[in-house]
């Protein structure tokens, strides 16, 4: 059975991915390690579905790869930064954090897979 939660079209999933994240921070605790990894996070989830506007409007297959391998990088720093933001003692946070990384762990598989299949070709 099809997994209906997550949309097929990237361009769609990364925007869902940037909406989440910022629906997330506003739930955090106010340190300032989470001020500055949020800050990052916030710019890093965004990203992902810029450049993959871009990839998607490339004018090249240079230009579409490049615009992948940086969807793939910012995904990766998404995690990071979810992996270092202080969630506080709410477990409806731990959930959305865990959530969102796995998300953005999917999000880089599918880049390296993308990336991977157009160099071939």
């Amino acid at each position: 059975m099809e997994d209906v939660s997550k949309p097929r079209d990237l361009e769609d999933r990364t925007f869902l991915f940037a909406e989440s994240v910022r629906t997330f921070v506003k739930q955090l605790p106010r340190t300032v390690s989470n001020t500055e990894d949020v800050k990052q996070l916030v710019r890093a989830s965004g990203s992902v579905a810029a450049n993959w506007i871009e990839a998607d409007e490339a004018l090249s297959k240079k230009d579409f790869l490049m615009r992948a391998k940086v969807c793939r990088k910012e995904a990766k720093e998404s995690r990071l930064f979810l992996r270092l933001i202080d969630t506080g003692l709410r477990k409806d946070n731990v959930a959305s954090c865990e959530a969102l990384a796995a998300e953005a762990r999917e999000l880089t598989l599918i880049f390296s897979s993308i990336i991977s299949k157009s160099g071939r070709t």
